[in-house]
């Protein structure tokens, strides 16, 4: 299992909603944590692994000494949002070394499944909300710098440039 990097197609397709709720997610979930901790990331979606279902893992601890805080979510969407936004600083293991700022609400109320299919809400807050959203677009198609500030977006534009670049060549060399 490897990370998708932008510009690759999979990054933007419809994500199939988790039916099968068996031995081979659990083992798929496993994968995607040793992936986000090995890249050091605190959320990892499917379709950033090449698997196009709308399934989720995070660890707002970026620990995976502390799998008490890790989470799994299949088929996850805002039931509530507030109307209060703050902006942060977000990066993306499918973009290398790109960073930029990004509106989204404080605080969020979450209706999903858990690994063995069984109803999950939870309110969630600042740091996890922003992680958890960060996720959810990957799985609407969505990635981080379609919601960049102007100056962030303008600040890496180069770099995802660069990005395209390099994902067609190596397209030709293949």
């Amino acid at each position: 299992m490897d990370i998708v990097l932008y510009p690759d197609p999979r990054l933007r397709a419809k994500n199939a909603p988790v039916t099968n709720f068996d031995a081979e997610l659990e083992a798929t979930t496993r994968e995607m944590f040793k992936l986000m901790y090995s890249t050091k990331g605190v959320g990892l979606a499917a379709p950033q692994v090449g698997l196009n279902i709308r399934l989720m893992v995070y660890n707002p601890s970026g620990s995976e000494k502390k799998t008490d805080d890790e989470v799994v979510l299949c088929n996850p969407k805002i039931a509530w949002k507030s109307k209060v936004k703050e902006d942060g600083q977000e990066g993306c293991l499918s973009f290398l070394n790109i960073c930029g700022q990004v509106t989204r609400p404080i605080s969020i109320k979450v209706q999903a499944q858990g690994l063995n299919g069984e109803p999950v809400e939870v309110e969630l807050e600042e740091w996890e909300a922003r992680i958890f959203q960060h996720e959810l677009d990957h799985l609407d198609g969505i990635l981080f710098i379609d919601r960049m500030s102007p100056a962030s977006k303008s600040l890496v534009k180069g770099d995802l440039e660069d990005m395209v670049q390099e994902y067609k060549d190596q397209l030709a060399n293949s």
